[in-house]
Order: C-alpha cells, then sequence, then structure tokens
C-alpha cells in the first residue's frame, strides 16, 4: 500500500482527476449543437440520428456500476486508464465516421468516460490526506456539470466556424492528455475489494437499464402508451426485481443492496435523483428559451453559440463554489450542503421564473441553480463514502452517479411531455409555449423543495466516540484500591439487640486492605470484631443462601490468620506473645476459663468491648455511613478520571487538528500567491495586448 501522497502532489492529483472528470462530461454535450445537422451530415432520418446522443447516455448508465465495482477489485487508477482506452478509440471512430453505425458505435465507446468520475471520487480518499479530502471530493463532483455547462459553447464555437470532425479529434486529443496526466501523476490505489465480478448481475443490471432508459428517453417519440413502450418499462421493473433478489443471494454482489439500504446511503441516492431531475429540466427550459425567436413573445432568438457563451457562467460558478461547499460541510457536515444546495437549486427556479423575459436574467438564474448544484454535488460522495466501508466506495459512488443519471433521463422525459401538451402555433410551426415553460420550472422547483425534504430525513451523524485501547481494563474502583470488592459495597443495617434472632442482617465486610490493621485497632476499637472478615475469600459475593442462622450476642470472636503473613506473621503479635519476649507477669498471665484469649493472641476478647449495645449500635451505624460516603467517594474520583481522560484524548485531536488545519492554511496560502501572480501575469500581458491593438487601429 502506498504512502499519502505530499501536499504538491496532492494538488497535482486533484488536477489531474478534475480534468478527467470534465473531460468525461464533455462527451455527453458534444454533439448537441450538432443535432440539427447529423441527418444531413449522416444522411439518416432525425429519429435515427437522435440515438447519436440516446446510446451515450445508455452505455454510460450500464458500464458506471461495473466499472466502479472493478474498481474496487482492482484499483481505480487502473480502471481509470482502462476507460480513457475506449474514450479515446471512440473519439477517433467517430471523427472517421460518415455514415450513422460507426457513428453509434463510436458514441457508445465515449459513453465508458463517464464511469472516470466516480472512479476518481473514489481515489481520492485513497490518495490525499483526511483535511483535503473534504474540498477535492467538491471540486471533482462539480466537474460533470462543469464539462455540461463548458461543453456547450465550445462545441457550437467549432461547429459553427470549423469541420465538425474538429469535435471528435480535439476530445481525442484531450482524452490522450488525461491518460497521460493520470499515468505520470496519479499513484497506484489499493484494490481494498475481494471476491469477483458478478457478472449474472452485470448483465441484469444491464438489461434492465437498458429497459428503463429506452422506455423513458424514446416514450416521447413512440407513444407513452404504445406497446413498445410500455412492454420496456414493464420488463424493467421485473428484471429489476429478479435482478435484486439474486444480488441478496450470491455471494460477491455486483451492488451491495443490503448497504446501499442503509438509511444515509437510500436517502442519500434518493435525494440524488431528485437533485439530478431538478438540475437537467432547468437547463432543458433554459436552453430552449434562449433560443426561441423573439416573434414568440417570450423567446430571445440566440444563436446556439450565443445561448452557449450565456449559460457558461454557470459552469464557473459551480467550480467556485466548491471550496465554499467543502467548508460548509466541514463546519455543519454533508447533510447541511446537500439541504442548502437543494433550497439554493430551487431559488434558481424562482428566479428564472421571473426573470425569464432577459438573456441576463436567465444567466443570473441559471449561475444560482448551479450553485446549488454544486453545494449538493459536492455532498453527495461525502455522505456515501462516510457509511460504506473502504473496500466498496467506488461502486457506492458508481451506483449513485447512476443514480444522478436516472433522474436526468426522467427529466427529460418529465420535461418533455410538459412542452409537447401545452404548445403554441407559430409561422406554420408548433412550439413549446409560455405556459409550458412555467409549468416546467414549477415542476423543477417542487422536485427541488422535495429534494431537501427527503435531505431533512437523513440520520444524524453519530456522536465522536473513544473507544479504550485493546486489552487496557476499563477505569473501576480496582484502579483505586488494590483489592476492592467487584460487587459495589451495600450500606449495611443497624446492628440487631440480644433480642433480635433470625431477622437480623450481619453488616458487609471492610475492604482487604483493613486487614493490616484489624488485630491492632480491635483491641482498641469499639467495633465488634463480626464486622471484620475472617479471610479474603469473605470479599467474593456471596451467592443466595438459606435463611440466616440465628445470631448470637456477644458475637464470637474472630481469628486473624497470623500464620499466613510469612516472614510478617509476628508483626501483629503484641511484644509479649512474640517469640523470645520475656515472661508475662502476673498482670499479663492468661486467664484459664474457656471465655479468655488464647495466649497466641489472635482473638479478640469480648471483655475488651466496652458500652452498651445501644452506643455499639450507633457506631455500626456511623460505620455504616462512612462506608456509603467512602463508596460515593471513590464512584466520583472514578467518573472524574474518566472525564479527564477524555477530555484529555479530546485535547490531543483538537492539537492534531489544528496543526493539520494549519499545514493546509499555509498550502492554501501559498497556492493564492502563485494564482496571483499568474493574474498579474494574465493581466500584464492583456493589458499589452490590449495596448497593442489600440496602437494598430489607431
Amino acid at each position: 500500500m502506498h504512502s499519502a501522497p505530499t501536499a504538491r502532489s496532492g494538488g497535482g492529483i486533484v488536477s489531474v482527476l478534475a480534468v478527467a472528470g470534465i473531460v468525461g462530461s464533455l462527451m455527453q454535450t458534444l454533439v448537441v449543437p450538432l443535432v440539427g445537422e447529423l441527418p444531413r451530415l449522416l444522411d439518416a432520418s432525425a429519429a435515427d440520428t437522435s440515438w447519436v446522443i440516446t446510446v451515450t447516455l445508455l452505455v454510460g448508465a450500464v458500464a458506471t456500476p461495473v466499472v466502479g465495482k472493478l474498481g474496487d477489485l482492482y484499483g481505480k487508477r487502473r480502471m481509470m486508464l482502462a476507460c480513457s482506452v475506449p474514450l479515446i478509440a471512440g473519439s477517433v471512430v467517430c471523427a472517421l465516421s460518415g455514415s450513422l453505425i460507426p457513428m453509434i458505435v463510436g458514441r457508445g465507446m465515449q459513453g465508458l468516460g463517464v464511469g472516470m468520475i466516480p472512479l476518481g471520487v473514489s481515489a481520492l480518499r485513497d490518495l490525499l490526506p483526511p483535511q483535503r479530502v473534504g474540498p477535492a471530493i467538491a471540486l471533482m463532483s462539480s466537474s460533470m456539470g462543469i464539462g455540461g455547462a463548458l461543453g456547450l459553447p465550445l462545441s457550437a464555437a467549432v461547429a459553427e466556424y470549423a469541420d465538425w470532425r474538429m469535435l471528435f479529434w480535439g476530445s481525442a486529443a484531450l482524452s490522450v492528455l488525461v491518460a497521460v496526466l493520470i499515468w505520470l501523476l496519479v499513484p497506484a490505489t489499493p484494490a481494498h475489494g475481494r471476491g469477483r465480478l458478478d457478472a449474472v448481475g452485470a448483465v441484469g443490471l444491464g438489461i434492465a437499464l437498458v429497459c428503463l432508459l429506452l422506455g423513458v428517453s424514446k416514450g416521447a417519440d413512440w407513444g407513452w402508451g404504445s406497446g413498445t413502450t410500455l412492454g420496456l418499462l414493464g420488463a424493467a421493473v421485473v428484471v429489476l426485481l429478479l435482478w435484486g433478489l439474486w444480488e441478496l443471494r450470491v455471494r460477491d454482489p455486483l451492488v451491495d443492496l443490503r448497504t446501499t439500504a442503509r438509511p444515509q446511503v437510500l436517502l442519500t441516492n434518493v435525494a440524488s435523483v431528485l437533485v439530478g431531475f431538478a438540475m437537467y429540466a432547468q437547463s432543458l427550459v433554459v436552453i430552449q428559451i434562449l433560443q426561441l425567436p423573439e416573434a414568440t413573445g417570450y423567446g430571445l432568438g440566440q444563436s446556439m453559440l450565443a445561448a452557449g457563451l450565456w449559460l457558461a457562467p454557470s459552469g464557473l460558478m459551480m467550480m467556485a463554489v466548491s471550496s465554499l461547499g467543502a467548508r460548509l460541510s466541514a463546519a455543519r457536515g454533508p447533510k447541511t450542503s446537500l439541504f442548502v444546495g437543494a433550497l439554493v437549486i430551487a431559488l434558481g427556479y424562482g428566479a428564472a421564473f421571473g426573470l425569464m423575459g432577459w438573456a441576463w436574467g436567465l444567466m443570473v438564474a441559471s449561475s444560482v441553480g448551479s450553485i446549488g448544484v454544486g453545494l449538493a454535488y459536492g455532498a453527495m460522495p461525502a455522505l456515501i463514502m462516510g457509511a460504506v466501508p473502504q473496500s466498496e466506495t467506488a461502486s457506492a459512488n458508481s451506483f449513485n452517479t447512476l443514480m444522478r443519471s436516472i433522474g436526468t433521463s426522467v427529466s427529460a422525459a418529465v420535461v418533455g411531455v410538459i412542452l409537447s401538451q401545452l404548445t403554441v402555433t407559430s409561422g406554420g410551426h408548433t412550439l413549446p409555449s409560455e405556459s409550458g415553460f412555467r409549468t416546467a420550472l414549477l415542476v423543477g422547483c417542487g422536485v427541488a423543495l422535495v429534494a431537501a425534504l427527503v435531505t431533512l430525513t437523513l440520520p444524524r451523524p453519530r456522536p465522536a466516540t473513544f473507544p479504550a485501547r485493546a486489552g487496557a481494563p476499563s477505569p473501576s474502583l480496582a484502579s483505586l484500591s488494590p483489592a476492592s470488592p467487584a460487587a459495589p459495597i451495600q450500606p449495611p443495617t443497624a446492628a440487631p439487640s440480644p433480642a433480635v434472632s433470625s431477622s437480623a442482617v450481619s453488616s458487609p465486610p471492610l475492604p482487604s486492605r483493613a486487614l493490616s490493621s484489624a488485630a491492632s485497632a480491635a483491641a482498641a476499637s469499639p467495633v465488634p470484631a463480626s464486622a471484620m472478615p475472617a479471610s479474603p475469600e469473605t470479599l467474593a459475593p456471596a451467592s443466595p443462601a438459606g435463611p440466616p442462622a440465628t445470631q448470637v450476642w456477644p458475637p464470637a470472636p474472630v481469628r486473624i490468620g497470623h500464620e499466613e503473613l510469612g516472614p510478617w506473621r509476628d508483626a501483629f503479635r503484641p511484644p509479649e506473645s512474640r517469640p523470645g519476649a520475656p515472661e508475662p507477669g502476673p498482670r499479663n498471665t492468661p486467664p484459664s476459663s474457656a471465655t479468655d484469649v488464647p495466649q497466641a493472641g489472635t482473638t479478640v476478647p469480648r471483655a475488651q468491648i466496652a458500652g452498651s449495645p445501644v452506643q455499639i449500635a450507633e457506631l455500626h451505624r456511623e460505620h455504616a455511613e462512612l462506608r456509603v460516603e467512602n463508596a460515593a467517594l471513590r464512584e466520583e474520583t472514578t467518573a472524574l478520571r474518566e472525564e479527564n481522560a477524555a477530555l484529555r484524548t479530546t485535547n490531543t485531536e483538537l492539537s492534531a487538528a489544528n496543526t493539520q488545519l494549519s499545514a493546509a492554511n499555509t498550502e492554501l496560502r501559498a497556492e493564492n500567491d502563485e494564482l496571483r501572480k499568474e493574474l498579474d501575469v494574465l493581466m500584464q500581458g492583456l493589458s499589452a495586448w490590449v495596448q497593442n491593438l489600440g496602437e494598430r487601429t489607431g
């Protein structure tokens, strides 16, 4: 496994992967300016040439989850290089084609390039340090919208002022450049997945997606009530059900449906469908309003190139807002970024609804909507990767990309139905009416608000925990006393009087460390010897037994096992009873009665227990209160120690995070300085060029 790249190589990795994502998404809008000219260029009907766009969508949707799974199994970098091969070959085939079939084949091969986007997003988690993953994911995710927004005016300019084949030669050159940059600058990524590719699941998902997307995209042309459309949609439902049963039973599924069914993953995918719908609906409506003739009363009469230039700022806004979305996700979580993004998309629809009479108004509305899309697209991969294991990041992100594609396909179908039902006749042509466009805008706004509501149902992130080290004992009273009891200390009851019989309960034993002073303290203490344990075994919690025996007062003397103390057995004996001590005098001669203390001095005589039973009971009560208070203090000390340890761990983590943020801030400042220098050079060159141009014209 490779080590984390340096900051310099990390910046190169992000730039290369972002360019790869832009090139992959560029293929979807590459031929949009040629749609009206394709029947003449390829000598085919308009219905047949529409497959040039449809086949890219179908192949991209089918290949994305398969490529993602292969990325988990064999490495993301390897699969990105593999995707660049059909991307290059498809561009060359399209550039050399002069008929419909080779063009469709080449466009299908170009559809494989869409899989580079989720692969790049997943690779960032393996290649970058944690503090840089968020901004990089936001930029990489926004590349899909950037490529689509910038590709339209570029392809329109090339189609208008140059040969249409230059579009595909240029895409081939860009694909080669991306492959070389990935080979040189992107390190090899580890293969976290295990098992093998589920070929049956891949075929089943491919068939279901083809039936679904084909029925949705061609339903307007074939008729939504036709047998072909209904048959395709019905087959898609049946095949998806069978595919789901297969994926739940196979050992190595193509898509882990159990992981996908987790609330965070499932709801994020649902929100992805809705956001994809809202994004594409706005672009479909705005581009048509810009290009419709002014004679309709609501069209703005812009050419394809002018319309693309009006929409170009929206792609730049997605790129500019990516860093803002990453900061918002870091501060408030990706759920907040997705929610704010959905609301901003709805705000963009509202702006378009009120400013659709001016080209600059539509530019502002599309830019606002693109800001929301950038925030949402940057948050979705973070939510997905935060809920799946690292061995499934590529397949999970690919499935999320598939959900967005399904959303855009359904959006095209729904907007097409709305605009085809609300039409007007102008100059002998049937065109969508103004009310149709406004209805489509309201539908898109409603879908964006539904996406925001779905985002609110996402589960809250779990609070950070500080797990204990493996093998480390948990803090307890054992850390305070070397031989404290395992069970909590129970408060003893008051000592019974001599009249009390079987209902009397003896007081609990003292901790074992009290044994060392029990013998010497027993003679001077008024506490009865029954309050002290006879041996360490009494510290273990006793198992339930039968009814207690009748307690006799005064209690029997307790024997202290001095013989178990080894070399220290004489340390606790009275001086007169130690070996070698002088013979005791008449005062110290032990009595010979049965109640006398043995000469060894190992028992506590009852005669030395002073005080009445009432006094002894009071001492018992005070002793019990002290023990309860001692136990409470120990518990409080343990809790304070645990809290102190947790605070120390938190402080250490915050210090490490602060260090990382400081380093990242330093890097960003250095990059900002470099960008300022480059901008200064650019402005100087531009100023010189303008001055030179003025001198020439003057």
